[in-house]
């Protein structure tokens, strides 16, 4: 790449951008929509809940623990997830802010001890979630000290006590703005130009453009590069209202997790530049687009976690272009994990890369 090349990229690449930020109508649907969304799924997940999600996990194999565990799964205080069976599926489901805490009723719990039923239960909760957990055990202490009353012996038979895990658990508001980015993602890189080729074919802009020296591959890289350049000015944004509205933790590194996003939307934006760059006009251009952003949209993570998905959906959702986008921004972002942790999703993102683009460079049209 010569000199020429590089001030003929860098060129349409300030067009590009200077383009973009003179467009009321795309800063709408690029920043200020989104917006939209994240104050409303914002305002959703700081909502309250009535009850505390737990699960129980009973090691004890005496009749107490059972009549114990039945009293907490018809307590109207406690939501009781019964699918778990272990204390490690209890972790990964608090990790991901499926439940608060775990009760784990030990192998002795509820066994005779000098002629007294007895025991003691853990409380297991993540490490950003103490002030739940501890409303949890006082809840729970309230409880044993009402049976401890009844058994009237001077030492108390019964009682809970809190474990603190070393992971650290995602609100709902942590799991569901990585989704939000991920729709501000999709805006970006196909609805943006799914719209702008098919309008520049129309104003023969593009078929002027062709008769320059003007290589293919330097319309490309000018294009992708300037709207990697967007996204990260207009997500900010969104991160700016999420950290200010919405208290979001970010605990990863925010160089690692520029460079992501940018790599996604890159990404993302070779389907927008395949879809825009094949469609003649507008007719052809948003039908074939929906075909393609929908089932990423719902599938992916998008406004619904995938973790509730059928087993067998979930193996299908994968493999979709935007789920490494959104899993791997969480990742980041509010797990803490570093570029060398999320192998997988920057393998995934790659192949599509290169899928896509290859596509999308062999039915670009000029007009």
């Amino acid at each position: 790449m010569n000199s020429k090349s590089l001030y003929t990229v860098s060129t349409f690449i300030r067009i590009n951008t200077k383009r973009f930020f003179r467009d009321r109508l795309a800063i709408f649907f690029t920043v200020v929509f989104p917006l939209i969304f994240l104050f409303i799924f914002g305002a959703m997940s700081k909502g309250s809940d009535v009850s505390f999600k737990i699960s129980v996990i009973n090691e004890s194999s005496s009749e107490y623990s059972k009549t114990y565990e039945n009293d907490l799964t018809e307590n109207k205080f406690f939501n009781v997830d019964e699918s778990i069976s272990n204390l490690d599926d209890a972790l990964e489901k608090m990790k991901r802010s499926e439940i608060d805490a775990a009760i784990v009723l030990p192998e002795d719990f509820g066994n005779e001890v000098d002629g007294v039923i007895s025991g003691q239960a853990r409380v297991v909760y993540t490490s950003n979630n103490e002030q739940s957990a501890q409303t949890l055990i006082s809840v729970m202490n309230a409880q044993f000290d009402a049976i401890n009353s009844e058994l009237v012996t001077l030492k108390q038979p019964f009682s809970a006590v809190g474990e603190q895990s070393n992971e650290r658990s995602l609100s709902r508001f942590d799991y569901t703005f990585s989704g939000l980015l991920g729709f501000s993602i999709i805006g970006l890189g196909i609805f943006g130009p799914v719209n702008v080729f098919p309008e520049l074919k129309k104003q023969g802009i593009l078929r002027r453009l062709h008769t320059t020296p003007l290589q293919v591959w330097q319309y490309f890289v000018s294009n992708v590069i300037s709207q990697a350049v967007i996204g990260i000015i207009t997500l900010s944004i969104s991160f700016v209202v999420a950290i200010a509205v919405f208290d979001l933790n970010v605990v990863g590194n925010w160089f690692e997790l520029a460079a992501f996003i940018a790599f996604g939307i890159i990404s993302i934006y070779g389907i927008g530049l395949a879809i825009g760059g094949w469609a003649k006009n507008e007719r052809q251009a948003a039908p074939l687009s929906n075909i393609v952003v929908f089932p990423m949209m719902f599938l992916s993570g998008t406004f619904f976690p995938r973790y509730a998905m059928p087993e067998w959906l979930q193996g299908v959702s994968n493999y979709l272009p935007l789920t490494p986008v959104i899993d791997g921004v969480r990742l980041i972002a509010t797990e803490g994990k570093h570029l060398t942790d999320i192998g997988p999703q920057l393998g995934l993102i790659a192949a599509w890369t290169v899928v896509i683009y290859i596509i999308a460079f062999r039915v670009f049209r000029w007009k």
